[in-house]
């Protein structure tokens, strides 16, 4: 790999933002120092608090140009967090919600200390950039380093608190799946298999009757007749029945896996080409073990609505899908030659699966460029949390 020059660019870019430090240190410090103590001078009045809220607020929003300087002069790869939630509406909401955020005073923090580090490496640049030529690129290396440290260990997102917020978030993902699960139960068995039943019982009774009046061979024909209708309808709710259970928790994967399971649905498929599956969950010592039941539940029902999804909007002639394990990770590929142009966006189908999948610790990955072909990457740990305490 070819190095960079000693004196590129880079190296005077990064220069000249070590000595923006200073007067960056100077209104950071007058800000925070100024409304936090007027904040607590105040506090026993009725703006103190919101003033001092206002202040933490203002010094997170500093914190967010702090993180584009690292980004974009340092490399930094720091997120910027999620805005603060408020607990209520209302200013007390808004003072409740800053004065108890971490990061808020961890931006106090920062431009605390940017001051003296402000000047202290804007006192070495200059000294280097006057009468310590040769030494100037370590300079900046190193206060670079330091400045770069500063901004990550005070101004990133806590990952517990990122933690804690994906976890809210999945929450309310799952129980809203949940709520139109049970919703899509109540339809099918209303629509369906309940409508049939309620129709053989008035076939059956019908023919009952007929054939307490019977009297003529064309009456027990009539009746007979009947009998053979319900006896269609009863097969036509059974099936509707197979089908309700086969969309809650099919049979054949409990009894039998993956394996067994996916090669059903993609027999199922009506995809032109076919679907060609291939399942292979040998552990690196040559061992095969079935991963949790909740994960091989995710997987099943991710691979059936994307093959659902392929032969309703895509337009492919083939597809397929391979199954594997790599470590503790159960890997999903499914990868079909349509018309592309496939994204899990929010509300969509695919935006469901990604949610899903990430309530689980699992990764999902959608390629799908127009005019295709499209890949669906799905990454499941092979042992749930639950099952991992």
């Amino acid at each position: 790999m070819e190095r960079a020059p000693l004196y590129g660019a880079r190296m005077w870019r990064q220069a000249g933002q070590l000595m923006l430090n200073l007067p960056l240190g100077i209104a950071g410090f007058v800000f925070t120092v100024t409304t936090l103590c007027v904040g607590l001078a105040l506090s026993v009045t009725v703006i103190g608090l919101p003033l001092l809220a206002a202040g933490l607020a203002g010094c997170r929003g500093m914190g967010g140009f702090a993180r584009r300087r690292a980004r974009s002069v340092h490399g930094s790869e720091l997120r910027d967090p999620e805005p603060v939630r408020r607990p209520r509406p209302g200013i007390t909401g808004y003072a409740i919600a800053h004065l108890t955020d971490a990061l808020s005073w961890r931006s106090v923090l920062y431009y605390v200390l940017l001051l003296p580090w402000g000047l202290l490496s804007f006192a070495v640049t200059l000294i280097c950039v006057i009468i310590g030529w040769p030494a100037l690129p370590w300079v900046v290396r190193f206060e670079s380093a330091v400045d770069r440290m500063l901004v990550e260990v005070l101004l990133s997102p806590g990952v517990l608190s990122e933690r804690v917020r994906e976890l809210e978030d999945d929450r309310g993902t799952v129980v809203d799946t949940a709520a139109a699960d049970l919703r899509r139960i109540e339809r099918d068995l209303h629509d369906g298999a309940q409508a049939r039943l309620v129709a053989l019982a008035m076939d059956l009774g019908l023919a009952k009757e007929r054939l307490r009046e019977t009297e003529t061979p064309d009456d027990v024909a009539a009746a007979a007749r009947m009998v053979d209708n319900a006896h269609g309808e009863v097969k036509l709710a059974l099936q509707e029945l197979r089908d309700l259970a086969r969309g809650i928790h099919p049979a054949v994967l409990t009894d039998r896996g993956l394996d067994a399971a996916l090669s059903a649905v993609a027999a199922r498929c009506t995809v032109p080409g076919g679907v060609k599956v291939n399942v292979e969950l040998k552990a690196a010592d040559g061992t095969v073990e079935r991963p949790d039941s909740a994960v091989e539940g995710i997987a099943y029902f991710t691979v059936s609505e994307l093959l659902t999804n392929v032969s309703k909007h895509s337009g492919a002639s083939s597809a397929t899908v391979d199954v594997w394990r790599a470590g503790d990770q159960l890997m999903v590929l499914v990868q079909d030659d349509g018309k592309g142009g496939a994204a899990p966006y929010p509300g969509s189908g695919l935006g469901g699966l990604a949610e899903r999948i990430r309530a689980v610790d699992g990764v999902f990955l959608v390629e799908s460029p127009h005019g295709g072909p499209t890949t669906v990457t799905i990454e499941l740990p092979w042992h749930t949390r639950a099952a991992r305490r």
